[in-house]
């Protein structure tokens, strides 16, 4: 063999090898904007999962309450690179909220682990005059039609479980849906709504900062984050909500793909370090099997449908 040939022969080879290579980046799809909670939490995964040889990019597709990042991914190649960061909404809501959906919430998706859960919240700007839920209540009912509320989507937990309190207090707020927590957030701090419905998460460093402040956990017990801030039990209202994250991919992905990226992820997230860097901004981490997964998520399913169904809501058009 020449050397021509040779040096041919090893430009083609190591073109080959990185092809190959490049194909192997597995997206995981958030469906929401940048700068949010989940997407905050999915960045740090990808940098750990990246760093133990599961290279790892965040693809941001928001808007239509994860319908267009779930339409994607429904559609991507079932080869275990192209992942849904999934939840209630995505994986059960949209079911009842849309008229129709152009994805199966049952049928096109696989599930490979959960990743992690945190309690749903309540935040408004600091100028309010009320500063928790038992006093925004009571002004709620002495001055109807002046709460805008948003949210970062409107199949999000973070939508449906204050929609389920307002109706229970006796109390209606004007829903304003976002393309994610984000500009839902800026909106806030921009005196365009008053308060929002969320994790504490994305919204942490404006209450540290006394810019918002936490009306209400929904939890049975406060944040550690903000332990000033009373849960809803404590002031007279039985709302515990948690918002919960997961891994899907298409429904044709084979088992093998699936293991591995489940191997992979809970590998993470048992880490110690990973975990304490989840916890510094609202998140706990949490794994588990597909088939844990899969039964989660019917449980939840069965837990939100039917009260989704019970508030009468005009099905949606996406």
């Amino acid at each position: 063999m020449s050397y021509r040939k040779f040096i041919v022969g090893l430009l083609i080879g190591a073109s080959a090898i990185g092809s190959a290579l490049a194909q192997q980046v597995t997206r995981i799809v958030v469906p929401f904007a940048a700068g949010g909670g989940t997407d905050q939490y999915c960045r740090i995964l990808a940098q750990e999962l990246s760093k133990r040889g599961t290279n790892v990019i965040i693809e941001n597709r928001p808007g239509a309450s994860g319908i267009i990042a779930a339409d994607y991914v429904a559609r991507a190649k079932p080869d275990g690179q192209t992942v849904l960061v999934s939840s209630l909404g995505t994986l059960a809501n949209n079911s009842v909220l849309y008229e129709k959906l152009p994805y199966d919430p049952v049928k096109d998706f696989a599930p490979v682990t959960q990743i992690a859960y945190q309690p749903a919240i309540i935040v408004g700007r600091a100028d309010l005059p009320y500063k928790n839920i038992k006093e925004m209540v009571e002004y709620a009912k002495k001055n109807p039609g002046k709460i805008n509320r948003g949210s970062p989507g409107a199949a999000i937990l973070t939508n449906l479980a204050p929609m389920v309190f307002e109706k229970n207090a006796g109390i209606s707020a004007t829903h304003i849906p976002f393309n994610g927590d984000t500009p839902a957030v800026q909106a806030l701090l921009g005196d365009q709504i008053d308060i929002h419905g969320t994790s504490i998460t994305g919204s942490l460093p404006y209450i540290k900062a006394g810019k918002l402040r936490v009306l209400g956990v929904m939890d049975t017990k406060r944040l550690p984050q903000v332990p000033d801030a009373p849960t809803f039990q404590e002031q007279g209202h039985d709302m515990v909500a948690t918002l919960w994250y997961s891994l899907s991919v298409p429904a044709a992905t084979p088992r093998d793909a699936i293991d591995r990226l489940n191997k992979a992820v809970n590998q993470v997230i048992a880490d110690p370090e990973f975990v304490a860097r989840a916890r510094a901004i609202g998140m706990e981490p949490r794994g588990g099997t597909p088939e844990e997964l899969s039964k989660f998520v019917k449980v939840e399913s069965d837990r939100w449908l039917p009260v989704l169904q019970s508030l009468n809501l005009p099905k949606q058009a996406h």
